[in-house]
């Protein structure tokens, strides 16, 4: 049988969106971990972007090893997370207030342009560090606000596509982030980083190598 096969890298927020996603579907897929410094001219191909994640359905893939990406291979991590619950949503993600997409929206664009400012300041020297930590501050005391134990009233696609940002913002400065006044937010993330979802997909996988025995994930 062949199974979608699901290009990722285990420490991109993108990535692991995608791989929840695909956990929480239940979705068998056959997982090659990529390092970023040296891509597999398969991935190359067969990825659009040549970004992770890249998906590419079962029926894509019958065309063969490195053939070229066409419209059925899925570049986006959002909508790997969207195709994924269309073949199965057990918790009802997709069942959530247009407005989850709004929050993700701000996170895909503003949040995630500060994050990295923040965290990667040699990169961008036209802008400051501090300021641009600011401005994801200000985006999360207003999640903060928002949330219960969830955004809504209960998990959905909103959740688990943003979570993998705030833990990688967390990250810059621990301790500045565990002092900010946002209880919400840091029981919110808390949970996440200590759940056996969070813990089953960042799994550690050897680096995908053409003629590898396949993984399957989840």
């Amino acid at each position: 049988m062949t199974y979608p096969i699901l290009y990722s890298f285990r420490r991109c927020p993108y990535a692991i969106r995608a791989r929840i996603a695909i956990a929480a579907s239940g979705v068998k897929v056959e997982l090659r971990e990529v390092v970023l410094r040296d891509k597999p001219a398969a991935f190359l191909s067969a990825s659009p972007s040549a970004t992770v994640p890249c998906l590419v359905p079962a029926t894509a893939g019958m065309a063969g090893e490195g053939a070229p990406g066409g419209p059925t291979v899925i570049d986006e991590s959002l909508d790997v997370m969207i195709w994924a619950m269309k073949q199965n949503d057990p918790e009802g993600w997709l069942e959530m207030p247009d407005r989850g997409f709004d929050w993700i929206a701000r996170v895909d664009g503003p949040f995630k342009q500060a994050l990295d400012r923040t965290k990667y300041p040699q990169r961008y020297p036209e802008s400051e560090p501090v300021e641009q930590r600011g401005i994801a501050a200000a985006f999360l005391q207003e999640l903060d606000q928002a949330l219960g134990n969830w955004i809504f009233e209960r998990p959905s696609l909103a959740d688990f596509a943003i979570l993998p940002f705030v833990r990688q913002f967390a990250f810059v400065d621990k301790q500045w982030f565990d002092a900010q006044p946002w209880p919400k937010l840091h029981t919110w993330l808390s949970r996440f980083l200590s759940s056996d979802r969070f813990e089953r997909v960042m799994r550690k996988y050897p680096q995908w190598r053409l003629g590898d025995e396949p993984v399957y994930f989840p």
